[in-house]
């Protein structure tokens, strides 16, 4: 789709989200307050299919930003984010004669020379570009992940769109500044996922963190066969995780205790984060083994952001209300001019998150137990508590300082869920909160 197009389909979305929100706001003039919350939230509901729609249609940056949307639930209103997730699914794929001319751009030969063989039809399509198996002249067999044409060329004027369609509605209840600091995150975000050159860096820094973590597997760059926008990287293959999900429990916590230390580790050791822990981001073995994919959306953290991360986790597993509370004022997402919560209103919260993690008696660590993801009730929980606190919301705020976090525990949780594992995860918990002091992260290769 070219730019004009692209501009033309998307101003004439917000155009329509326009009128909607318009009409909203007349209709909700001699309406009850219960009345107008109801009215909102029937109209968030019809914008955010229509986004979802509209974007679904599109591929590049667009797409992806409706796909981030999704995941960001205390930034977007909920019916935006949920009508957004269908966005997850895999995109449509491009013409592989397109993707040939791509190939040849960016490597400089035909790609009858550059592979011995090059299957057409891709094992995956996303939003900003797609994967096909192929097989070196030397003989290995590779992935190449080959990004569609000029999709690094709308980043701007999508974001720029999609940001008015949401102001448009009020979708976004935060101060210019903030919402400045969140659209420049998730643009950064984008830019760097488009840079394949950035990957591949990134895979070597993760492969050199996790070389002797046993079960966890990295793919290979061929550099000879990448480029900006053209990746090359060894064929590690593995089973879907709804295939992982029948396996027997044993190995499913061996799954699970792998995906908590590939975030964890990355975070409290390394201050690099992986941030879209999509389950399609991830392949498993009969072994327990995880193949981990993706390395574009990456989040590098201070280590003074690290401390201050590993010291609110600290807060929260004994209960220090008071010293909580400073935590969130200082990363942003309490306001700093409200007035201090009741503690029961933290208890809630705190029993909601750490039940997951194997804790059964709030702020006594010595109890604990193997909790089932598979009937985990947690974000049920979570939903129906934020219904319950609604007078406190306006004493919170999203912090861009969290965004990719919160993006990476909500992810890794549903990967949980998903998997159906049955474990305990408070000693992990414990390995990397009992540091005393955090580690410097080791030099980049």
């Amino acid at each position: 789709m070219s730019s004009k197009k692209r501009f033309l389909k998307l101003a004439g979305m917000t155009a329509s989200i326009a009128g909607k929100a318009a009409k909203n706001s007349i209709k909700s003039l001699a309406g009850s307050e219960e009345d107008k919350l109801k009215a909102r939230s029937e109209m968030l509901q019809t914008v955010g299919l229509q986004i979802a729609d509209t974007l679904g249609e599109m591929k590049g940056a667009v797409m992806k930003v409706g796909q981030i949307a999704s995941q960001y639930k205390d930034v977007f209103p909920p019916e935006v984010a949920k009508a957004l997730e269908k966005l997850q699914k895999d995109a449509p794929p491009m013409p592989f004669a397109i993707i040939k001319q791509q190939v040849e751009k960016e490597l400089g030969k035909p790609i009858e020379q550059l592979f011995a063989d090059f299957e057409p039809t891709p094992f995956a399509a996303a939003s900003i570009g797609q994967v096909h198996k192929a097989v070196l002249p030397s003989g290995e067999a590779v992935v190449v992940k080959v990004q569609y044409p000029d999709v690094d060329s709308s980043v701007d004027s999508d974001l720029k769109q999609v940001r008015l369609a949401l102001n448009i509605t009020g979708m976004l209840n935060m101060d210019k500044s903030l919402q400045a600091h969140i659209f420049a995150e998730i643009r950064d975000s984008l830019y760097d996922e488009l840079d394949y050159t950035k990957e591949a860096h990134n895979l070597a820094i993760f492969a050199n963190f996790h070389q002797n973590d046993d079960g966890l597997i990295i793919p290979k760059v061929f550099h000879s066969h990448s480029s900006k926008r053209v990746l090359t990287l060894s064929q590690e293959l593995g089973e879907k995780l709804e295939v992982a999900a029948t396996w027997d429990n044993a190995t499913k916590q061996k799954i699970a205790a792998r995906l908590f230390d590939f975030s964890a580790g990355q975070l409290f050791k390394l201050y690099r984060l992986h941030c879209d822990p999509h389950p399609g981001n991830f392949a498993f073995r009969r072994d327990g083994s995880v193949i981990a994919y993706d390395f574009g959306g990456i989040k590098t953290y201070s280590h003074e952001e690290v401390a201050l991360f590993h010291r609110f986790a600290v807060h929260c597993l004994k209960g220090d209300i008071s010293a909580l509370e400073q935590d969130l004022v200082t990363i942003g997402i309490k306001k700093d001019h409200e007035a201090p919560l009741p503690a029961d209103f933290y208890d809630d919260w705190l029993r909601i998150g750490l039940t997951p993690y194997g804790f059964t008696q709030l702020f006594d660590l010595s109890q604990h137990a193997p909790y089932d993801f598979a009937t985990s009730q947690t974000h049920l929980l979570a939903i129906a508590k934020a219904k319950a606190s609604l007078k406190y919301w306006q004493s919170f705020q999203p912090s861009p300082l969290t965004m990719m976090l919160d993006r990476t525990i909500s992810g890794q949780y549903w990967n949980l869920v998903n998997l159906g594992v049955r474990i305990d995860l408070s000693q992990l918990v414990g390995q990397y909160i009992d540091l005393d002091t955090l580690p410097e992260p080791p030099p980049t290769p």
